[in-house]
């Protein structure tokens, strides 16, 4: 069904699906899921597969998925099962982050949705939880680039909480973290006093912050909903010891990607699906299998949060 968005202004042609639309209307928790890991994060039939599994995840969790895209030119807030298969196997499918979704709707074009207009189209939609695998950041090379995610900016200024294994380690985290501590955003860590690596279990980059339950997050959020605050919690979950890329293995193939892409002058939007891919190559595929362990254990510890609040 098509409604208005949630927030101050309505989206035009804003869809959310009938098992949203129910839990909200029952007060059913509901978990927002981006959609780039089904379209360009996998490969087929696997991305099918864990698109259906991740939102399994959450249901047996107690909460309701909402797997967020954008088709024919209109934001899905919660795709059915062929919704789900059009991201996973239409070709072409754009990546659309928040500065894409109007240039998107007016072109009537398709895409999958990054962190930042996953946030987005899920806060305007009236959710609270989303999960994901690792947010972006500040990549290496700042000083000379000026390349800095719009995921920062984005959880600045959306009162959401955002589950994940912290940021890609493909990054530079210190500055990463830097950034999120300018910008207002609450890093709390989940059973961990450092921040974790997406395929790396800690960082070793120290966290102020730290909780042991879910309920402990949800007081965290309801004290920023009281006072006032728009930016984000995020919640940093760490990948187990026993799920994580092996650190040496991670650091050998990590620093051959960025010497690669200094050679082939990869820069932009393209670097980090040069680097992500590069990683998977050179891991034999461990580090895609340590990026799936951490989005599931993201997506069931977002359903127990969204439980609690």
């Amino acid at each position: 069904m098509v409604v208005a968005g949630a927030g101050p202004r309505p989206l035009p042609q804003f869809s959310v699906s009938r098992e949203v639309a129910d839990a909200l209307a029952s007060g059913v928790p509901v978990v927002a899921l981006e959609s780039t890991i089904i379209s360009h994060g996998l490969p087929q039939p696997r991305n099918l597969e864990v698109a259906i599994e991740l939102e399994d995840l959450v249901r047996r969790g107690g909460a309701c998925p909402a797997t967020i895209a954008v088709l024919d030119g209109v934001p899905h807030v919660g795709l059915d099962e062929p919704g789900l298969r059009r991201v996973a196997t239409e070709p072409g499918f754009r990546k659309i982050g928040l500065r894409d979704i109007a240039p998107a709707i007016a072109s009537r074009s398709s895409g999958a949705t990054t962190v930042s207009a996953t946030s987005f189209l899920a806060h305007r939609a009236g959710l609270r939880l989303f999960a994901t695998g690792g947010l972006g950041g500040v990549h290496r090379g700042w000083v000379s680039s000026q390349d800095e995610s719009a995921d920062l900016e984005v959880l600045a200024r959306t009162p959401l909480t955002v589950v994940c294994a912290g940021v890609k380690s493909i990054l530079d985290v210190p500055a990463t973290l830097q950034r999120l501590e300018t910008l207002n955003v609450t890093v709390l860590g989940y059973r961990t006093s450092t921040f974790p690596g997406f395929y790396l279990n800690s960082t070793g980059e120290p966290l102020d912050w730290r909780v042991e339950d879910p309920a402990a997050v949800a007081a965290v959020v309801r004290s920023r909903d009281e006072l006032g605050a728009v930016s984000s919690v995020v919640v940093a979950n760490a990948i187990g010891l026993e799920d994580q890329l092996d650190p040496e293995l991670h650091d050998a193939v990590l620093a051959d990607a960025l010497a690669g892409a200094e050679r082939d002058g990869v820069r932009g939007q393209a670097l980090t699906p040069y680097l992500l891919d590069a990683m998977v190559r050179g891991t034999a595929g461990a580090s895609l299998e340590a990026n799936l362990a951490a989005v599931r254990s993201n997506v069931a510890l977002a359903a127990e949060i969204a439980g609690e609040l």
